[in-house]
């Protein structure tokens, strides 16, 4: 073999080996990209706090349609702290999620922390509360405003006329400002109710619920209706009432808890709102993947946009629905929301 030859030889050796190990470099390369596809959407789901009933039910149905979409939930819970909230969202932004739902503590905490949603190009979801002052996907609730007058309409059309004590829930959640609205909304069409106090409770604290109306009960403001910022401060309501001696006060409360359904069925509390959390869970979860996947989201019912301080938001409104002892059984027993054993489980032990 000449001289040349080999050289030749050599050449083409040394050519297939470099060819070959690029190709080897590359493939790990391939397979980075193809796990990072294949794997699974990642939600954070960062909720205020567990404290109220329907919370829990919110979040099992919202994971249970993530696992199903083929998406993982971190979900973290912020002890009814805004502080904790902004942490606990920009420690969810760092772990790389794909979406993120939000029940706001503070309508207009997150503003800061949710540029760096914005930054990543992370969507962002307001669900059930409105988040103010900021750039967000999507927002997905109930109608507070329609709560309100639900609740407002309820008492009016027993108590038409007399003393009304509201006890709302906490100033700072902005359903409870849209509710409030509501309720104004309807008083104004009657000219013998008369507002002796509305109070706010900091937190949904229903000790504080319990304390006010002990207060103005002590003083002598004793009313025909009390509208509560939900079930459980009608529970404490009815408690400071019925250490007063005082019955026959027409109460509405909002969440249709089981407890403020058994005490409609037993005649104590007049109405709840029932309020389709199941539905908005779900598609919640639903259009959260959508956005995760494709940056839009999925519902076709999103018919109108609601002005956040910052930007108009598109929204999806679920509607609510009065729950009485007459439709107690149509609405919230053949929904499977509750059984009609939890339901009437206090009147069946009283009979």
């Amino acid at each position: 073999m000449s001289k040349r030859l080999i050289i030749v030889n050599c050449f083409l050796l040394l050519a297939a080996f470099t060819i070959f190990a690029s190709c080897s470099k590359q493939e790990p390369q391939q397979k980075t990209v193809r796990q990072k596809t294949e794997r699974n959407i990642t939600i954070g789901f960062s909720i205020d706090t567990f404290i109220i009933e329907r919370w829990q039910r919110d979040c099992d149905v919202f994971i249970a349609t993530a696992n199903s979409l083929g998406a993982d939930v971190i979900v973290q819970t912020a002890g009814n702290s805004a502080e904790n909230q902004n942490k606990q969202i920009q420690y969810l932004i760092e772990r790389g999620v794909d979406a993120l739902v939000i029940v706001p503590k503070e309508a207009d905490s997150l503003s800061d922390v949710l540029k760096l949603a914005k930054a990543g190009n992370i969507p962002v979801i307001a669900y059930d509360r409105l988040i103010r002052g900021a750039d967000i996907s999507l927002y997905i609730t109930i109608d507070s405003k329609r709560v309100g007058e639900l609740m407002a309409e309820s008492l009016t059309a027993r108590v038409p006329e007399g003393n009304y004590i509201c006890i709302y829930g906490a100033q700072e959640d902005y359903n409870m400002q849209m509710a409030t609205q509501g309720v104004h909304n309807v008083f104004e069409r009657y000219t013998d109710i008369h507002v002796l106090a509305e109070y706010y409770t900091p937190d949904w604290n229903f000790d504080m619920a319990y304390s006010k109306m002990s207060e103005l009960l002590d003083r002598g403001s004793i009313p025909d209706a009390v509208i509560c910022g939900n079930d459980a401060l009608a529970e404490r309501v009815l408690h400071a009432l019925a250490e007063h001696h005082i019955s026959g006060v027409a109460v509405a409360g909002q969440d249709a808890d089981i407890a403020g359904c058994q005490r409609i069925v037993e005649g104590v509390q007049t109405m709840t709102v029932y309020k389709p959390i199941t539905i908005l869970a779900r598609k919640a979860a639903e259009n959260a993947v959508s956005l995760a996947k494709q940056n839009t989201p999925t519902d076709g019912r999103i018919t109108i946009v609601m002005n956040n301080g910052f930007m108009d938001v598109p929204t999806i409104l679920l509607e609510p629905i009065t729950v009485t002892k007459e439709n107690i059984d149509e609405v919230i027993v053949q929904s499977g929301f509750h059984t009609k054993s939890e339901v009437y489980r206090t009147v069946q032990k009283q009979g």
